[in-house]
């Protein structure tokens, strides 16, 4: 199913989110311009959070998500599922530190961000294309660009 332009910035996300999945997984294959020891990619994941995923996580939680709810059991199930997996992967983030387990914690975080991702790609999006129509997308397109376009502009502030 062709991905409807009002979900494409979010999946953009997704396609940065996997990449950063990959990096911190085991044996994940080296990067260029990205680290490669252990404690870049623990700095590496939580600037990755500071800069991109809690906003993203934002954007779903308060755009997508209540946009999407009381329309199907199953969809609401799903939403409920993966607002759980966000708190999961917003405190595994926070509890990353340098010591003898951090490549176990770096590849369990790595393989749950990506099975996350995957979820919403393949499971989530194609359900609210199902039960929403180009209209009601539409509307949703407007509210994720207006976040998206004040995430910009604070994140130029801040630089």
């Amino acid at each position: 199913m062709k991905r409807h332009k009002s979900l494409i910035p979010l999946s953009d996300d997704h396609h940065k989110g996997l990449l950063l999945a990959q990096l911190i997984q085991k044996n994940a294959p080296q990067f260029t311009h990205l680290p490669n020891d252990v404690e870049g990619k623990i700095e590496y994941t939580k600037d990755a959070w500071e800069n991109e995923l809690k906003f993203h996580f934002a954007s779903e939680e308060n755009i997508l998500f209540p946009f999407a709810s009381g329309k199907n059991k199953d969809l609401d199930e799903l939403l409920n599922i993966i607002v759980d997996e966000h708190r999961v992967i917003k405190k595994r983030i926070s509890e990353l530190h340098l010591n003898d387990k951090s490549i176990e914690k770096l590849d369990e975080l790595g393989n749950i961000l990506k099975n996350h991702i995957r979820t919403e790609e393949r499971e989530l999006f194609p359900m609210i294309q199902k039960f929403f129509g180009d209209e009601k997308l539409n509307e949703l397109e407007n509210k994720i660009e207006s976040v998206a376009e004040l995430q910009k502009r604070k994140s130029q502030k801040d630089n």
